[in-house]
């Protein structure tokens, strides 16, 4: 995209939009090559940050800035597609458990490997310290959004 134009000419909205895109099609590729062709939007994501980051469900879902009920889908179809289980919190009855099966944790290990190769694929054409700029800006866009919602 960025060598059809200077990169001055092309909005930022549309080199986010094209930027996600090579995570979101590594990840896919990988899933699909592995046989988890029923993976849900956003299931990569929920799965992804259980296993390879320690995150809560309940964290992931508030990032993802999606409905109650659409995260009590997701988590549905997660659970029904045997990517995750579902229990009763026995401390809390009132409250679930969930946790990754062994076929989440597979799918999570695919969502790793598409976000390494892309992660690997940037380091061939920025230095760490571009890489650190990338990320420095990616995370100013985060903080606005963040001061939107207030």
């Amino acid at each position: 995209m960025a060598s059809e134009f200077s990169l001055d000419d092309i909005v930022i909205p549309a080199l986010l939009r094209s930027a996600r895109g090579s995570y979101g099609q590594a990840i896919r590729r990988r899933l699909f090559g592995a046989g988890f062709d029923d993976m849900p939007h956003n299931g990569p994501f929920v799965l992804g940050g259980m296993a390879n980051h320690g995150m809560t469900p309940e964290n992931l879902i508030r990032a993802l800035g999606i409905s109650k009920q659409a995260a009590s889908q997701l988590i549905d179809v997660l659970v029904v597609r045997g990517y995750l289980n579902r229990s009763v919190n026995p401390d809390d009855r009132r409250r679930m458990m969930l946790e990754l099966t062994e076929r989440g944790r597979a799918a999570a290990a695919a969502v790793q490997d598409g976000i390494r190769w892309v992660d690997g694929e940037l380091t061939k054409v920025l230095t760490p310290e571009e890489i650190h700029t990338l990320r420095k800006g990616l995370a100013a866009l985060s903080d606005i959004r963040q001061q939107e919602k207030a």
